[in-house]
């Protein structure tokens, strides 16, 4: 096993909560251990287009898996990249639609959504308040989105006979009865950290994965271990190797500090 580690975060539920606050104690861990040695990505399931925040990206990080593993930036280049074509989107949103989903796209550069679908909602107004000038609407960009994924609030919508529809060309990550996110067939934030390591020269099984819910199981089944955060949903602290205290108590500090990281 090499000295070198690969240490895979998630974002929102691991690194920071829903009011964007990040504990310090994370932060002073992540640059830890880079100072010794060992490298720290992003692994997220927001596309680059969402992951913008000076905060956030001013941890210091070597690379981002963005977009549950449809782009790879190692050093602020981006090394890989999975675009959904415009004609296979625009059936996808005709689909969802039909069936009574609302979809969100989300791209390298931009988030599409439209105010009628999401304007009353909290994630609807975050979402606007976060992207600012990179959302667009999914009318108004009508087949000129530049997308590798997107997300839809499925409430009140018939999901069973959608995704079975929509399963031929996508994958589904399901948070609960009313979000799902939705990514071509054959990627999870797993192939991104796989990818990572083919480019990279190094072994899986020196690589570390934190995480918090349903979207990271890919990643860390992937991983050579998985940490779970104390905050996390009890579907992934059952297949962690190592639950950690939650977020807001020192979480990923002393899952590295378990861990030799430090």
């Amino acid at each position: 096993m090499a000295d070198r580690k690969a240490c895979f975060f998630d974002i929102d539920g691991t690194i920071w909560n829903e009011k964007n606050e990040i504990p310090e104690s994370t932060v002073q861990a992540i640059r830890r251990l880079r100072e010794n040695g060992h490298l720290a990505f992003l692994c997220s399931g927001r596309c680059r287009g969402y992951i913008w925040e000076p905060n956030l990206l001013g941890i210091g990080f070597d690379g981002i898996v963005a977009g549950c593993g449809t782009e790879i930036l190692y050093q602020d280049k981006s090394v890989f990249y999975h675009r959904i074509d415009p004609k296979l989107m625009e059936w996808a949103i005709v689909t969802c639609r039909s069936y009574g989903f609302r979809p969100i796209l989300e791209g390298r550069e931009y988030m599409y959504m439209d105010d009628a679908e999401f304007a009353h909602e909290f994630y609807g107004k975050k979402l606007k308040a976060d992207a600012g000038d990179r959302l667009k609407t999914i009318e108004g960009e009508w087949g000129r989105w530049e997308v590798s994924k997107f997300s839809c609030a499925t409430d009140n919508a018939d999901r069973e006979t959608c995704f079975r529809v929509l399963s031929k060309d996508f994958d589904f990550m399901i948070h609960n009865e009313a979000v799902a996110e939705i990514v071509p067939r054959g990627f999870h934030k797993g192939t991104g950290l796989r990818k990572v390591c083919e480019l990279l020269h190094m072994d899986p099984a020196d690589t570390f994965a934190f995480g918090d819910s349903n979207n990271d199981i890919g990643m860390m089944e992937a991983a050579g271990t998985s940490v779970a955060m104390g905050n996390g949903q009890d579907s992934v602290k059952k297949i962690a190797d190592y639950v950690t205290t939650p977020m807001f108590e020192d979480g990923i500090w002393n899952a590295c500090l378990h861990f030799g990281l430090l």
